[in-house]
């Protein structure tokens, strides 16, 4: 079985109220997109890496430096679940037994030691999974404006990406379930249970413009 990397990156990024896409922002002198690229790129065990796309997307800088596994599909829908579905039906010659990873363009300081470990962890599942951390802060659940509960912290985890999962089971997944955040979401929703994969925070996802000060600073220091 083959694995494959699908990123959805038809978005607007509004949290950021940058005026452009998310995906395009500078971090560390590069788009901020092309980070998680140039990592799914260096993955010897992915094929092919596909960003979905908006079909009117002119901002689209095309990296044909990175690699020769690149491939761009203009097919982006209004939600980040209809983008990877359209994604999935796009991809050409993949199997319905084949692995796909589906990892945020806003996640730029993933690493190759990320993605190998997941892979490694749930190449043999047979639901999928995912990366994740365990929730180290005290939740409180909101109730307008002030602390209606405190959440107990055990056995919650903060979800991130990759998420992987079969090509076909991922399809059915999105085509039941088309509200839903994740892709872990839509496999949950058929009954099933992924499987959880310790991953690090900073593996974290830019979605307000701190979180790019953040990213650059774990790009700048990692070793």
């Amino acid at each position: 079985m083959a694995c494959y990397a699908l990123i959805p990156a038809a978005g607007g990024g509004s949290r950021m109220g940058a005026g452009r896409p998310k995906q395009y922002l500078p971090l560390a002198g590069r788009p901020l997109i092309r980070h998680a690229l140039v990592t799914l790129c260096s993955v010897p065990a992915i094929e092919r890496v596909y960003v979905v796309l908006a079909p009117d997307d002119e901002s689209w800088p095309g990296f044909d430096e990175l690699s020769a596994k690149l491939h761009v599909l203009r097919c982006g829908g209004a939600t980040r679940a209809e983008s990877v579905a359209n994604g999935l039906r796009a991809m050409a010659d993949v199997r319905d037994d084949d692995w796909v990873l589906v990892h945020d363009a806003a996640r730029a300081c993933l690493t190759v030691e990320h993605v190998e470990t997941l892979i490694r962890e749930v190449g043999a599942d047979p639901v999928g999974g995912l990366l994740a951390v365990p929730v180290a802060d005290t939740l409180k659940r909101e109730v307008d404006g002030r602390i209606g509960a405190t959440v107990a912290r055990d056995k919650l985890w903060q979800a991130q990406t990759p998420q992987m999962f079969r090509h076909g089971l991922l399809s059915q997944a999105l085509a039941a379930a088309r509200d839903v955040t994740d892709e872990a979401g839509a496999v949950e929703a058929l009954g099933l249970q992924p499987k959880l994969v310790a991953a690090d925070a900073t593996n974290l996802k830019v979605t307000y413009p701190l979180d790019l000060h953040l990213a650059e600073w774990i790009l700048a220091n990692r070793k």
